[in-house]
């Protein structure tokens, strides 16, 4: 339990100093008690807020279904109380428990405030759809039902997080009181109107059961003081205490209760002391002058300050000078919440424009001072100048707008409402503010009062309380007593006795049994009728650190002594080192309704701005994977309008939407996998960004859960469909109750799936954004641009083919053209080392070039396309036809080949085979041209060579060859032949085969000969499939094996998969094991022969083996040369861990002896694994390296004399 102590004559939370959790005698943490957890009360908070989103949900869905099952107005109540404690709920997460956890863990706050913002926006459009005129339509409540639904699943998905993230660190990084200190300031800084409402609501939300833990969490929370315990419980049972009200007015026997409303006789006494030192003309809401005259000499005094600083130069105290203006700027900003919540509506006023240039002016002097601050010694006189010029601007906007109230608001308040009216509008007014600031500003504002101002200010507001605030209200004139500098009660003067006298009362039980507490001697010591205090009012401010009051110059030594003694909140964040910057962040969003600040007011926030013009820096690697975002809201954009239509579409519609729908889940899917897998732990790496990425995981987790939903909801929305329409004539004939069951279950599904489609779009607008503003702006800071090109070259290289080609049609469908061509050039120069721009240009038809200029027509896609191919047929380099080189004359053969072979532009291994077919291009052109004219005479001839079924089992009639699985042949393109492969075919020829200019096949089945396909297109064969793989690329077919087309190598490789059991590393530009992630890598290292059998390694069709030092050679080629050799034949270096072989070596050096004529010799050696030179002992066989102990060493020079090691 917190520990009492005094401060400030009052009670405060002393937090222990070590973050550790205490351990209980069982050996357990109290981070693992969750039941008596302090943090748990916001378990029982999360479960009572689902509870009303569902009702809300459910109320919406009831008048889209059924147009008398709903009501817009009640609809619309849930939502403002719904909004209303959401919104307070999250101010406070904001204020108190976000600050504290960032400095115990970093980069994990900031996304969850974030998240509050683009919650807060849900609820603007909610109320703007609510306010629109189309209450009668079909469409209007389909739509309220899907933002009802929208909201239910990004605030349940938000709290999920927490409860998943947030709440575990709190256990673990806080003691139980700090956990409990954290708790109270969280109560402490919801506004008291609204902690009213909220506990009560809360405490009928929960179990019986939870209930009562509550009440015992909230007595281990709340400091042992029984004022503020007993406000607390008061509130929690508001319905009781309502109904004690009520029976107390009708029975008068019941108004002598010590807590009870003052007596119709004691009211007129108050309001007759009151007047009777007042003149006739006085009206209670004269007070808000008070409040007036308050801010401006507080905003006087900080002019004067500023000005002070500029002529003295002394910044050595600026901090506490922005402590100030923050406090005078959280009084400013909650006197107009006031005023625009419970004031100016009863007059029918606003002045919502006159508070927004406040908010602004005020959000100005602070950055101002920031700047000072960050600045320090360097700061200019420019700085100080504009200091004092802000200062008096900010005085000159308050005071215009204070005289404007005076003159337009006041005077009506005066006409239209009685003097009981007005005391309610004041005390409404007050009770907008926390009790955190309360505490702060009543003893700052009765501390500028006149005796008689002062007297009269308390006596409204006891009069304007309910009886069930008595507790409350005798708290707030405790702490007004502390303001005031001269020798008197103000409680006892204000309303007949001390409100001290009264507590003691009301303990006089429980004060005997704590005859040592500090408390119980400070109330003691303190009850009377005065209370002595010295207080210079100029200086009181409000300290941001312990967010309790300091002052700061003249305070006598026995003021803590004599004051009036109630207990203080005791709200102390200095052991939690938490920053109250997040205080006037969540002041902004705090009024709702026309008058609310802007969302994207930036007042006081806490966190940095870390890049507001990220749109407009130089473009980097990584903004192509942010680029992705653009077309995910395209089709959010699609699926959300489409969804609508959903109820009385045709199933062509359905089953386009359904395509469209599954299309965007595996993208999605895609992109949301290479950020898991890439680009969130490349940010984790980074030391400083630890846990920043965390939250977004498990957003991927909820959104693919709500695809699979999506997917269920549309398979069982296509099954009735396709029932009602088998079921159409039927229903029309007999009118059956089952076919009108079964349409009003259509529309309802369809109405939830419109819900759904809502809440994804909502779901994954936030993510997107989020990311975009907080994750965006780390890469420029944190990432070069060669890791950002290696995070994209990865990012590519665990993308498999298929995927890349349903992915980038759409991608660039959503850009323009300049950021077409942005994007293929970042990915052309991530993948430059391979076969990616190869495979781009063969399956696309082209992209536009890297080199070319960005370009700013609206042409197109496809035009592109058509306008690169035509640049292709038009360049220099040599790409002639058959027909073209069979007319060549050998002069100009040799001419074509010297171009050829001084072309930079060209690849090594692709100029390498240009110039080998030039060389043999007489002898090709005439093959070619001689099967060309055989083949037009096979066409005709039903026993065209190979037209037969050949069989990988002739026993079991399975179809293919020895290498292959296959139902269909391949007709050679380079001489018009069937044959199951392309090795069959190199076999018998004395040329290889061009796979992938194949464009004709053999079914095996029926041995027709048709375009190359994955599947028979003769009738006879009902869509026989060649193999269970086809690859459209390389004309491959395989039914046995689990086979993947790389595009960066532009091959078929054996696998499941890019980003499954392979990825491509871009920089070795081979396909690699998922477990070699972590390996040398060495440019184009498989674009060579094997070092042993010396066939071409990159195009193998065996397996290839990665040696240690990154060279490669067949596997089969490895296990022959191990037997005889530990090193690379390349490089020398050995192929693994030979530490046992070399131990066996040191024990065999060991036990030999050599003659003596070499026993003392030396040698100068090359350790070929470390790469250093040494020495070591002559011996004619081995040689151990004195650095790294490796055997793996050369002799590089032979020294007879004595060896010195």
């Amino acid at each position: 339990m917190a520990t009492p102590g005094i401060q400030n004559g009052g009670v405060s939370v002393i937090a222990s100093a070590p973050t550790v959790a205490p351990v209980d005698p069982n050996g357990r943490s109290a981070a693992t008690l969750r039941l008596s957890s302090p943090i748990r009360i916001f378990l029982f908070f999360h479960k009572a807020i689902r509870a009303e989103l569902d009702g809300l949900h459910r109320t919406a869905l009831a008048l889209a279904t059924n147009g008398s099952g709903g009501d817009i107005k009640q609809l619309t109540e849930k939502c403002h109380f719904l909004r209303s404690i959401y919104k307070h709920h999250c101010n406070a997460e904001d204020e108190v428990i976000f600050p504290a956890l960032d400095i115990r863990v970093k980069n994990v706050a900031r996304t969850y405030s974030l998240e509050h913002e683009g919650e807060s926006v849900l609820f603007d459009q909610l109320f703007t759809l609510l306010g629109n005129d189309m209450e009668n339509e079909e469409s209007y409540k389909r739509e309220l039902a899907s933002c009802t639904g929208a909201l239910q699943t990004s605030i349940c998905q938000h709290m999920s997080k927490e409860e998943e993230q947030v709440f575990p660190l709190l256990s673990e990084k806080f003691s139980f009181e700090e956990q409990a200190s954290l708790v109270w300031q969280f109560l402490c800084s919801i506004p008291v109107n609204m902690m009213a409402e909220f506990l009560p609501w809360l405490s009928s939300s929960i179990s019986p059961d939870e209930r009562q833990d509550m009440r015992k969490c909230l007595h281990r929370i709340i400091p042992d003081e029984r004022l503020l315990q007993q406000i607390i419980f008061n509130w929690m049972d508001g319905v009781k205490i309502c109904n004690k009200r009520k029976r107390s007015e009708d029975d008068p026997r019941l108004s002598s209760s010590s807590h009870a409303s003052p007596s119709t006789n004691e009211r007129d006494l108050l309001t007759s002391d009151c007047s009777a030192t007042r003149s006739s003309q006085y009206h209670p809401v004269d007070d808000i002058l008070h409040w007036h005259k308050a801010i401006q000499k507080e905003l006087i005094d900080i002019a004067e300050a500023a000005r002070s600083i500029k002529f003295t130069g002394d910044f050595s105290d600026l901090s506490a000078f922005n402590r100030r203006l923050q406090f005078i700027a959280e009084v400013c900003i909650f006197h107009s919440i006031a005023e625009d919540k419970v004031i100016f509506p009863a007059v029918e006023m606003s002045f919502v424009e006159e508070h927004a240039e406040e908010e602004s002016e005020f959000d100005k002097f602070r950055c101002l001072i920031e700047s000072i601050e960050s600045a320090g010694a360097n700061s200019c006189v420019e700085f100080y100048a504009e200091l004092c010029s802000q200062a008096d601007h900010i005085m000159e906007t308050v005071k215009k707008h204070f005289l404007n109230e005076e003159k337009l608001v006041l005077p009506l308040a005066r006409k239209h409402f009685n003097p009981e009216r007005q005391r309610e509008l004041l005390y409404q007014s007050l009770c907008v503010m926390p009790l955190r600031l309360i505490e702060c500003v009543l003893p700052w504002l009765v501390g500028s009062l006149s005796e008689e101002e002062a007297r009269c200010f308390l006596c409204n507001m006891h009069m304007a309380a309910p009886a069930s605030d008595t507790a409350l209200v005798t708290l707030f004139s405790g702490w007004a007593c502390k303001g005031y500098p001269r020798e008197i009660c103000l409680s006892s003067s204000a309303i007949g006795c001390c409100p001290v006298k009264e507590i003691e009362e009301t303990q006089e039980h429980s004060a005997r049994s704590c005859r040592n507490c500090a408390c119980a001697r400070s109330f003691r010591a303190t009850c009377g009728q005065t209370c002595e205090k010295t207080i210079d009012q100029g200086n009181l401010v409000c300290s941001v650190e312990n967010n309790s009051c300091n002052f700061s110059k003249t305070e006598s030594p026995k003021a803590s002594n004599q004051s009036c003694c109630v207990p203080g909140l005791g709200v102390n964040s200095n052991s939690l080192g938490m920053s109250s910057l997040a205080a006037a962040k969540s002041l902004r969003s705090l009024s709702f309704g026309p008058s609310a600040p802007s969302l994207n007011s930036s007042l006081f926030n806490w966190e940095t701005d870390n890049s507001s013009t990220i749109r407009g820096h130089t473009s980097r690697p990584i903004d192509n994977i942010f680029k992705f975002h653009k077309a995910i809201r395209k089709d959010l954009e699609f699926l959300d309008i489409e969804s609508g239509k959903l109820g009385d579409c045709n199933e062509t519609f359905l089953r386009q939407f359904t395509g469209r729908f599954r299309l965007l889940w595996g993208l999605y899917r895609a992109h949301s996998n290479a950020e898991d897998d890439i680009v969130f732990p490349a940010l984790e790496s980074k030391e400083t960004l630890h846990n920043v990425s965390h939250s977004y995981t498990l957003d991927h987790k909820q959104e693919e859960e709500l695809f699979e939903d999506i997917s269920s909801a549309l398979a069982e929305l296509s099954q009735l469909h396709e029932n009602l329409s088998a079921e159409t004539t039927s229903c029309n004939l007999l009118g059956s109750l089952s076919c009108i069951d079964r349409v009003k279950k259509y529309n309802e599904l369809a109405t939830k799936i419109q819900g759904m489609c809502k809440s994804i779009k909502v779901t994954l607008d936030h993510h997107v954004l989020r990311e975009e503003v907080e994750l965006w702006p780390l890469f420029d800071r944190h990432f070069s641009v060669e890791e950002q090109d290696k995070l994209v070259g990865r990012i590519i290289g665990t993308t498999g083919a298929e995927v890349l080609q349903s992915m980038l049609p759409w991608v660039t469908s959503a850009l323009t053209q300049e950021e077409q061509n942005k994007m293929m050039n970042t990915w052309k120069h991530a993948t430059k080392n391979t076969m990616f721009s190869e495979w781009l240009d063969e399956w696309w038809g082209g992209t536009p070039a890297a080199s070319s200029e960005a370009s700013t027509s609206e042409n197109s896609i496809s035009q592109e396309i058509d306008a690169h191919e035509s640049l292709d047929q038009s360049d220099h380099t040599f790409k002639p036809g058959w027909k073209d080189i069979f007319r060549m004359n050998q002069n100009e053969l040799e001419s074509e080949i010297r171009k050829v072979s001084r072309d930079p532009t060209l690849d090594p291994r692709r100029k390498a085979y240009l110039i080998q077919n030039l060389m043999t291009s007489r002898w090709i052109a005439s093959q070619q041209k001689f099967s060309q004219s055989r083949s037009s005479k096979a066409d005709d001839d039903k026993d065209l060579l190979g037209r037969t079924p050949s069989y990988r089992d002739p026993e079991k009639k399975i179809f293919g060859c020895e290498h292959y699985k296959r139902n269909c042949k391949l007709r050679a393109a380079c001489c018009g032949k069937l044959f199951a492969c392309r090795f069959c075919h190199d076999e018998v020829s004395d040329h290889s085969m061009d796979r992938k200019a194949t464009s004709e096949m053999l079914c095996m089945s029926c041995l027709q000969i048709q375009p190359v396909g994955p599947v028979c297109t003769t009738p006879s064969c009902n869509g026989l499939s060649m193999a269970k793989y086809y690859c459209s690329s390389c004309k491959f077919f395989d039914d046995e094996r689990d086979v993947y087309h790389c595009p960066s190598c532009n091959l078929c490789r054996v696998g499941k998969g890019l980003g499954i059991d392979f990825f491509h590393c871009m920089t070795c530009n081979c396909c690699l094991g998922m477990k070699l992630v972590d390996h040398k890598c060495r440019e184009k290292g498989l674009e060579t022969n094997c070092p042993i059998c010396c066939d071409f390694l990159f195009t193998s069709s065996t397996a290839v083996r990665a040696l240690p030092c990154g060279h490669y050679m067949h596997s089969a080629c490895f296990q022959a040369y191990a037997c005889t050799h530990y090193s690379c034949p390349i490089c020398s270096k050995s192929m693994g861990d030979m530490s046992v072989y070399f131990g066996m070596l040191d024990a065999l050096m060991a036990s030999e002896v050599l003659p003596e004529e070499y026993r003392d010799g030396c040698q100068d050696i090359l350790c070929n694994d470390c790469d250093r030179k040494g020495t070591a002992p002559f011996h004619w066989l081995y040689h151990k390296c004195g650095i790294c102990g490796s055997y793996n060493t050369r002799v590089i020079k032979v020294d007879r004399d004595n060896c010195s090691t």
